[in-house]
């Protein structure tokens, strides 16, 4: 069986380009042309992951998200013709998981989505869809509907963006990411120049994770960063 995406946006045009790719690409499309419509699909039809414009009649995509986040913690990708940072920010910290500006390619629109439901999702040995609950890593464990981690019977409060991060080491421990991909992942922006924001974000990870002297993000000196297993 194929994922099922939604598509809420208030213009014809870009929910009809977007059917037609994402119908060749294999998935399942239903679409919603303003927020109060998108709820109700979302409730009827339980789609896999939303692609949701943030300018809408009725309810704008801020406030649909803010009703998605309640309620589950499917993929959602955010679309929207402002392209300011503070407008990025604020989708991806109401929880957001991808950010894509008008105007856009429709292909590019297919690798976002062919991305995020591939992080987002386990595919079993005949192709059943199966959600991920939790991560677990050494004695880290990480909620992924409530987005939360635990260390031992420990709550560690995380950031959106180091929860991001720590879901994409999580899920693939021992493996080394670059800063390029670790910045892409939790600030869901293109990386263009290095960034100090990465070890930032990774020192204040350390200083809530490490503990008696355990070491659970290792820097590999020229490549980057990984989660020791």
């Amino acid at each position: 069986m194929g994922y099922k995406i939604l598509i809420a946006d208030d213009e014809a045009e870009i929910r009809n380009v977007l059917h037609l790719y994402l119908e060749i690409d294999g998935y399942e499309v239903v679409e919603a042309e303003n927020g109060l419509e998108a709820l109700e699909k979302i409730r009827r039809e339980q789609p896999d992951l939303v692609i949701l414009d943030i300018m809408m009649p009725g309810l704008d995509g801020y406030r649909v998200l803010r009703n998605i986040r309640e309620q589950n913690n499917i993929p959602v990708i955010m679309l929207s013709a402002k392209d300011t940072d503070a407008d990025k920010i604020l989708g991806l910290d109401l929880g957001a998981d991808d950010y894509i500006t008008k105007p856009f390619g429709p292909l590019e629109a297919v690798a976002r989505v062919n991305s995020n439901i591939r992080r987002f999702y386990s595919l079993g040995a005949r192709g059943d869809k199966k959600m991920l609950k939790e991560l677990t890593v050494q004695d880290l464990r990480l909620d992924l509907e409530a987005c939360v981690l635990y260390r031992g019977g420990e709550e560690i409060e995380l950031t959106s963006v180091e929860f991001r991060i720590m879901k994409l080491f999580m899920e693939e421990p021992g493996k080394v990411f670059t800063k390029q991909q670790l910045y892409e992942q939790g600030w869901g922006d293109e990386y263009l120049v290095s960034d100090n924001n990465i070890m930032v974000c990774i020192s204040k990870l350390r200083a809530k994770l490490d503990k008696e002297g355990k070491e659970y993000i290792k820097t590999i000196r020229g490549l980057g960063y990984r989660m020791e297993k």
